[in-house]
């Protein structure tokens, strides 16, 4: 680390162990992300002090916004019970605070790529708001900090795609679904978790795209652009077995399964309130 970190300008730290790896293996998660960003601080400080440090954090660090989805930089910093990866971010953004470097830190909504599907996909509550960003946007972003150090440095800020790029998780989901030749997203009840989760809606991201211009792409560009990788062949194929590969996702929900087994510990964790009935059902 040392030899690598010597005569830098600029490092832009996007490393990170993230869900659901970092919920698996959340000492993994601390060695990686907080250990790994500690080390990058020291051999900056040591071998190349006037370095730019860019990072980029999470809008995980804000936890559960179901009752309060606009967000601002200014919030309190509180991850969701269970979210190790948050407290990862929270734990390198101080690291990074303290430092002697120059650094801006950018706190990320949803960057959405080529995500793989996961089970991580029903811990988030259905009418949950969430604001995405496109990969190309981000890496503008990140690109264009370099060259507007002055403006931004020793601050924090919120980066998402801007209004247009809002939209419920439900209705994403759905057409997602509906791109890949799935149909709807049908999942019953207690699939899908009602807290302890995170998103929002950035109130203060028009802050950073007033300095970088970064925003050039909306909702219709993202989905256009998963509409251009999947191929007609690929998308008959899912819809003659949508049957067979939807029951196979609802076996990955960890809410439902709780929900189904009557495990009260979990149920508490992802639901709102316990169904009276299925309470007294695992009491007796």
């Amino acid at each position: 680390m040392l030899k690598v970190a010597q005569n830098k300008d600029v490092a832009i730290h996007l490393a990170a162990v993230i869900p659901p790896l970092a919920d698996i293996d959340p000492d993994m998660a601390y060695r990686v992300n907080v250990r790994g960003t500690e080390n990058l601080i020291y051999a900056l400080e040591k071998n190349s002090p006037d370095c730019y440090l860019i990072f980029s954090s999470s809008i995980s660090v804000y936890g559960d916004r179901m009752k309060n989805p606009q967000i601002s930089v200014a919030d309190i910093l509180q991850p969701s019970p269970g979210d190790q990866y948050g407290e990862t971010k929270v734990l390198c953004e101080s690291l990074i605070a303290k430092s002697k470097l120059s650094w801006s830190i950018f706190r990320l909504a949803a960057i959405m790529g080529n995500h793989k599907i996961s089970k991580l996909m029903f811990h988030m509550p259905l009418d949950t708001p969430m604001e995405i960003c496109t990969p190309k946007d981000t890496g503008r972003a990140f690109a264009k900090a370099i060259e507007n150090q002055k403006k931004l440095e020793k601050q924090i800020f919120n980066l998402g795609g801007g209004e247009e790029c809002v939209i419920t998780y439900g209705s994403f989901l759905d057409k997602m679904f509906a791109e890949f030749g799935l149909g709807k997203a049908d999942f019953p009840q207690k699939a899908f978790a009602e807290k302890n989760f995170h998103c929002g809606i950035l109130k203060d991201g028009e802050d950073l795209d007033n300095i970088l211009g970064f925003r050039q792409q909306n909702l219709n560009d993202y989905f256009g652009m998963v509409r251009q990788k999947i191929y007609p062949l690929q998308k008959k194929i899912t819809f003659i077995f949508k049957s067979i590969i939807k029951k196979w996702l609802l076996s990955q929900s960890e809410p439902y399964q709780a929900f189904k087994k009557g495990n009260v510990k979990k149920m508490n964790h992802f639901f709102n309130q316990l169904e009276k009935e299925k309470l007294e059902k695992v009491l007796l």
